[in-house]
């Protein structure tokens, strides 16, 4: 069932009580009502009614309903190829997987201990960078960091990666 609402904004004091309207459609019935699709576009846009057909169509998109949470557990078992081309399919998993938490997750995966000296520099480069940096400039990178800092070398970590 399609489900349209709307309410009636106005200074007229007729208006004043008007209850909202209601349009209810079955999804066959909203598919051939192509009057009732073009008012959809004009108020929700195009990208809402392609989305709103592909519903009624049967086409559901259950892998992006998933919470990030969970999505961000799932790809960090991703190849980096993999995870490359699943951010390229939509605009969710385009930010998801250039978000700070994946690399994040990905980093803490592959490395036995983060230290503070680290999460320092992933907030100034980034996670990802992090990530993409080989693991002797990273070294180096700490190193000067621990030097400007006056930090032990206690937070110089074992990477795995």
């Amino acid at each position: 069932m399609v489900i349209l609402r709307w309410w009636k904004i106005s200074l007229r004091s007729e208006f004043r009580d008007a209850r909202p309207g209601e349009f209810r459609e079955s999804h066959q019935d909203f598919l051939d009502d192509t009057s009732l699709q073009a008012q959809v576009a004009i108020v929700f846009g195009g990208n809402t009614l392609k989305y709103v057909l592909s519903l009624c169509r049967g086409n559901f998109d259950f892998l992006e309903r998933l919470p990030k949470s969970l999505l961000l557990n799932i790809i960090t078992f991703l190849d980096l190829e993999d995870i490359a081309r699943l951010s390229q399919t939509s605009r969710t998993f385009q930010k998801i997987c250039n978000s700070e938490q994946l690399w994040e997750k990905i980093v803490e995966s592959l490395c036995d201990t983060i230290t503070p000296a680290m999460r320092e520099l992933a907030k100034e480069r980034g996670w990802k960078q992090i990530f993409f940096t080989n693991k002797l400039q990273l070294q180096m990178q700490l190193r000067r960091r621990r030097q400007n800092h006056g930090d032990s070398n206690e937070d110089m970590p074992k990477l795995l990666f």
